[in-house]
């Protein structure tokens, strides 16, 4: 595909140290402009809600970004936050003279709702609905959740809700007593949370995590199919990871798969009332398929600072470095393949999960 395929220029793209060396929200009521005195571009703020450990977001999101700027004359200033909590205090702090978009966790509708408004629900691969897996490793002695009992459990953030919300639902309901986690410590286990990649890695190389509960995106792809087939038939007809599941190495062992939850939210700050954001919210909604996808991994081999000469050696020729670097380009393709309208109302179960964990959403 073209380098011109949009009409603005490719952007030039900067990578951060992560959150603290971000600058505050750009956005202001008389109209940022991007500090190119010839371009009046509109800045507008993006904060971006880190999953995975080792995904740089920036370069993960960077074809959107680039088909958002050149349609709506707009500069996306990137601000990553290091948690989900971080997102949500972004969005806290917006007034109405702050442009701001974010990526968040569906907890974050039910958390914080009277600062946000939500802009469309991530699809991958038209997939409306994810699901939270609880697995183990494939020579574990753990063979249902109730063995869970005085083992230690690593899980994602506190407020993520495939990562820890649902895990910690679903070990309720296998009558393991999770006390006041996640805010607090649950009575049955001992709780590690981290984020998605960095539970499945402490279960892999870790002997004393027992189990491990994350986004399905994480994990899937380690358990064989023929699991997911006597275990769950809506992961099967719903999942977008259903195909990839098996793949990769090691094999881990399902213990536990959640209900259907609702895909991830795009948002914007109440308070930011101006048209330039329906504008911009359609056209995240019409965009077409290529507005999701990068040129080639080369350019995110670049990006990553990583030799694209490696995408065209053999699998027999490569390292265990380059086998590593090739896995990471590979994993920095954008994770969604669209955004469709929806609604807070949307991630009403999500809401309700909470009140079944008792949580009180304010606080975490």
């Amino acid at each position: 595909m073209s380098d011109n395929r949009w009409s603005a220029n490719r952007r030039t793209f900067v990578k951060t140290a992560g959150a603290a060396g971000v600058v505050g929200l750009a956005g202001c009521s008389d109209g940022g402009t991007s500090g190119d005195s010839g371009n009046s571009a509109t800045e507008v703020t993006w904060v971006m809600n880190p999953a995975e450990e080792e995904i740089d977001i920036q370069v993960q999101y960077q074809p959107m970004f680039e088909y958002l700027e050149s349609e709506a004359d707009i500069e996306i200033i990137e601000q990553p936050t290091a948690s989900y909590s971080g997102t949500a205090q972004e969005l806290r702090r917006a007034s109405e003279g702050d442009r701001v978009f974010a990526d968040t966790s569906p907890g974050a509708v039910a958390q914080i709702p009277d600062q946000l408004d939500v802009t469309g629900m991530r699809v991958a691969y038209g997939a409306e609905k994810y699901f939270s897996l609880i697995t183990t490793t494939a020579d574990s002695d753990i063979e249902e959740l109730a063995d869970l009992e005085g083992e230690v459990f690593a899980s994602a953030a506190p407020t993520s809700v495939s990562g820890t919300l649902f895990p910690l639902y679903m070990l309720s309901n296998a009558g393991i007593d999770i006390g006041s986690a996640p805010s607090g410590s649950p009575e049955d286990f001992e709780l590690r949370t981290s984020d998605h990649s960095t539970a499945r890695e402490q279960l892999i190389q870790d002997d004393r995590i027992a189990a491990a509960g994350t986004g399905a995106f994480s994990t899937a792809s380690h358990v064989p199919q023929e699991q997911f087939d006597e275990m769950s038939q809506e992961f099967v007809d719903i999942s977008a990871e259903y195909d990839g599941a098996g793949e990769d190495d090691p094999e881990l062992q399902l213990l536990a798969v959640s209900d259907p939850i609702p895909r991830a939210p795009i948002v914007s700050n109440a308070a930011w009332e101006e048209s330039l954001k329906d504008d911009i919210r359609q056209l995240m909604i019409d965009a077409p398929q290529e507005a999701f996808e990068h040129d080639s991994q080369a350019d995110i081999a670049e990006a990553l600072n990583i030799d694209p000469e490696i995408l065209d050696m053999d699998e027999s020729e490569l390292s265990e470095d380059q086998r590593e670097d090739l896995d990471l380009v590979e994993a920095h393709a954008l994770w969604f393949s669209g955004v469709v309208e929806a609604s807070a109302e949307d991630y009403d179960p999500v809401a309700q999960l909470g009140q079944e964990l008792g949580l009180e959403w304010n606080e975490l």
